[in-house]
């Protein structure tokens, strides 16, 4: 079962090379803004005084700001994960029909669960975990070209950046928060599948279209709001998840103007923003899994029975 399914994974990243792809481009524009915003800054008038500045500042001072650095830069990849993993799976199970590879696939001697839980892992493991390593090149080097630009201006790197860049509590976070809003969002990525499944053309529009009708007719006849809550809150507010605490004091803090002094000065760790326990223990969590197990069977049996001639 396990060499199988290593197996399946490993075709999908030789069918849909978007896997390594999209988060490499990611990382080539975001080192080429990098590049060009040192380029850009050393025309500016005052660069040295504001390295000598930047010297005499506290080291939780200036790991805070790499650390606000890195996270942006993580952000962005975050969003490229989530539109690359929904256009995946919508196009899994629908890509084999189109092309009828499907009838060449369904000779192996792999069953269709395995083949549907396959592309569900690719979804929810694969391509987290590409995107991390990708992350975590990416932080190294533009690390590595602000180095080099502090080496020509006359600066130590090593004083200004490495000793005090927050490496394992930035990655450690970043991993566990790709991994459970993974297993957050596991619904979505199920229901796609299940649309990739049946959808004859347009499963796009087919898998988006009940998310927005659905809510809003519930809002019209029946005045409530529990279909907006499960399709919208759900998979928009990822950061009010159960994995994390304390980040109402973050905000108030940052909502002042010292905000960003008193975070710093307090030496906050990522990590301890960060509570797997209470997520794993949270219903809605489980409820998410149970639905995202629900339509993985749903999908396995159209698969299984859907007429492709």
């Amino acid at each position: 079962m396990i060499e199988s399914q290593a197996a399946l994974m490993r075709r999908e990243l030789w069918e849909h090379r978007s896997i390594y792809i999209t988060p490499a481009v990611v990382a080539l524009l975001v080192c080429l803004l990098s590049l060009t915003g040192q380029v850009s800054i050393s025309g500016i008038e005052h660069v040295d005084t504001g390295l000598i500045g930047l010297s005499n500042m506290p080291d939780n001072v200036r790991g805070a700001a790499i650390s606000g650095i890195m996270i942006g830069m993580s952000v962005t990849f975050v969003i490229a994960l989530r539109v690359l993993t929904i256009f995946y799976s919508l196009d899994a199970l629908y890509a084999e029909r189109k092309d009828r590879s499907i009838l060449f696939w369904r000779s192996m001697p792999c069953t269709d669960a395995e083949t549907v839980l396959s592309k569900l892992l690719v979804a929810l493991l694969v391509i987290p975990l590409v995107t991390f390593v990708v992350i975590v090149a990416t932080h190294l080097v533009v690390l590595l070209i602000n180095s080099a630009w502090l080496v020509a201006r006359g600066a130590n790197p090593w004083q200004l950046i490495w000793s005090v860049a927050p490496f394992f509590d930035n990655w450690t976070a970043t991993l566990i928060f790709l991994l459970a809003s993974s297993a957050w969002l596991s619904p979505y990525m199920a229901w796609f599948l299940f649309v990739s499944a049946f959808a004859k053309r347009s499963p796009f529009l087919v898998a988006f279209l009940p998310i927005a009708v659905l809510p809003l007719f519930e809002k019209i006849l029946i005045g409530s709001s529990v279909l907006w809550e499960a399709f919208v809150i759900r998979a928009v507010n990822v950061l009010d998840m159960p994995l994390f605490t304390g980040l109402e004091h973050v905000k108030e803090l940052v909502e002042d103007g010292e905000g960003y002094h008193e975070l710093a000065d307090a030496n906050l760790s990522l990590l301890s923003f960060i509570d797997p326990g209470n997520f794993l223990s949270s219903p809605d969590m489980w409820a998410g899994l149970i639905v995202c197990a629900l339509f993985t069977t749903a999908a396995i049996y159209v698969r299984r029975y859907r007429d492709d001639s």
